[in-house]
């Protein structure tokens, strides 16, 4: 029986225990049909905030971003984000659930890309980048995103607005 993470689960415990102080073990049931957070499928690359775990499952015969919602314990739909065309990892959530970010490689090259829950829309960020980039994540209030971007031989971290455009810093 495969599980997320018991260290994500206890997180969702801090998350969902109020103010008793003490963590609380959560058991998320298992659904053999995918329809739940745990299945029988590989389930990788967790991320958690607030209420909200994003990771991706290979539980439909392809690499997909998946979105539990912990307070209501069910997955939610994510219309036209995952795509057959794609893999995708490192997914990352907003506090809210509103924003997710994720990496997906397409015919060899990698890119990041934005969904937002509330248009169904999904942004290519770094379609004009000439680099190598992996591993975003997204701040807590969704605004910004920060990513590993590898050009001239080293790796970097760049931070972008939700826009898409590059935040300087010194």
């Amino acid at each position: 029986m495969k599980r997320i993470f018991l260290a994500m689960i206890f997180s969702l415990g801090f998350s969902l225990g109020g103010c008793t102080g003490y963590p609380r073990l959560l058991g998320f049931p298992f659904d053999r049909g995918g329809r739940s957070l745990n299945s029988p499928a590989s389930e990788v690359n967790p991320s958690i905030s607030d209420r909200f775990l994003v990771f991706v499952s290979d539980r439909n015969g392809s690499q997909n971003i998946y979105l539990f919602d912990a307070q209501n314990r069910r997955l939610i739909d994510l219309r036209g984000l995952n795509s057959l065309d794609e893999m995708a990892t490192h997914p990352s959530v907003s506090e809210d659930g509103r924003y997710i970010v994720f990496g997906a490689s397409r015919q060899g090259k990698t890119d990041i890309y934005l969904y937002d829950r509330e248009t169904e829309q999904k942004r290519n960020l770094t379609a004009d980048l000439n680099a190598e980039v992996r591993n975003p994540t997204l701040s807590a209030d969704g605004s910004r995103l920060a990513f590993e971007v590898a050009q001239d031989g080293q790796w970097d971290i760049w931070i972008y607005n939700i826009s898409g455009e590059r935040i300087k810093t010194q």
